[in-house]
């Protein structure tokens, strides 16, 4: 049983990361990978002169709450909580209607992609969104609408090798402006004109946003526009995403998870999920370290059935962090109910998507 970190009165100091090259010079490094060097956080015993006030302090350094979610918090540090409790969705109300639970836009797909947005729309669908409308390039649009009946798709101008072009961008803007909540990136590829148009968005739209996949491959040296975007942004990497958003390597990253994640998550104001085993989910304040899921879901889609499920969460009016909590933790509970059905091997992403009713009977 681990010990209650309350128990330890500590105040954080930071402390550098020792790479292999030890010596390296700092100004080489991008903005992010310099980041990541000062983000190992570690208990230090000391006074609160003698240590730097933590994060959301008032006058007398005592930590202070950003967010109105109330939940149950054991205190690690002054400057973060351990969240443990899952939230849940409130009751629906008897008069409720389609647009009482959100209108989730799923942005996605690509030639030779379009499984991505079908498994990212379906489960935003899954996840309670009262209304979903599938965003894709004009060439996968018959596929895409094919596959399920239960959303609405809007095709967009795209280039010679099936991405989105740049042409796209009027009507993507007021596709995002004219929903509850936006997920961009699965499927979507890599291209100049992607990433004009996910800057685009950052800058020009409030909406909620779930950045994933492409998404994040497309931010890296790009990140100063996630502090333009008004409204509040929840990023999902996994450790491969992550690691090129810090510049640094795979194994500095699941060495340090939860350290790197709250930095990076408080340096640039978002939700960052971190996924992998026990993935985390932090504001750069509080932390979620996830309980469910196994080794069936490492398995191509299961990222997407997430992103779907968060922004569905968010659509339905869950503060961003509770949303990310609570989707994470269904996701992987969905993925434990489909391997006592299926086992391990033969899970595949879609049996996600058939137990997520399940999971959010538990």
């Amino acid at each position: 049983m681990r010990p209650r970190l309350e128990s330890f009165r500590c105040w954080y100091r930071v402390a550098s990361l020792v790479w292999p090259t030890a010596r390296s010079n700092e100004a080489n490094l991008t903005p992010d990978s310099a980041l990541m060097k000062r983000a190992i956080i570690r208990p230090t015993v000391c006074s609160p002169r003698a240590c730097p006030a933590p994060l959301n302090t008032d006058e007398r350094g005592r930590s202070v709450a950003r967010h109105p979610y109330k939940d149950e918090m054991s205190n690690s540090s002054p400057a973060r909580v351990v969240v443990t409790k899952v939230p849940r969705l409130p009751p629906r109300p008897l008069d409720s209607n389609k647009g009482t639970f959100g209108r989730v836009l799923i942005v996605a797909g690509s030639r030779g992609m379009s499984g991505a947005a079908v498994l990212c729309a379906g489960a935003a669908l899954r996840g309670g969104a009262g209304l979903v409308r599938l965003a894709v390039p004009d060439g996968i649009l018959a596929i895409v609408a094919a596959a399920n009946p239960c959303y609405t798709t809007a095709p967009l101008p795209q280039d010679d090798h099936g991405r989105l072009s740049a042409a796209a961008l009027p009507e993507l803007l007021e596709l995002v402006r004219g929903n509850s909540v936006a997920e961009l990136g699965p499927g979507l590829g890599q291209s100049a004109d992607l990433a004009g148009l996910l800057v685009a968005v950052l800058e020009q739209t409030t909406t909620p946003l779930v950045l994933d996949a492409d998404a994040l491959n497309v931010l890296v040296g790009r990140l100063d526009a996630l502090r333009k975007h008004q409204g509040p942004i929840i990023l999902t990497p996994h450790p491969g995403e992550f690691a090129r958003l810090l510049g640094c390597d795979i194994p500095s990253v699941q060495t340090h998870r939860e350290e790197l994640a709250a930095s990076f998550a408080a340096t640039h104001g978002v939700v960052l999920v971190l996924k992998g085993h026990g993935t985390i989910v932090t504001d750069g304040r509080r932390v979620y370290v996830n309980t469910t899921g196994n080794p069936g879901m490492a398995t191509g889609g299961t990222g997407d059935v997430l992103g779907g499920l968060i922004a569905a969460l968010v659509g339905q009016k869950l503060e961003t962090f509770a949303a990310a909590q609570l989707g994470v933790y269904l996701h992987g509970l969905a993925g434990d109910l489909a391997r006592g059905q299926v086992g391990e091997v033969s899970l595949i992403a879609s049996d996600l998507l058939d137990f997520l009713p399940r999971a959010f009977l538990e």
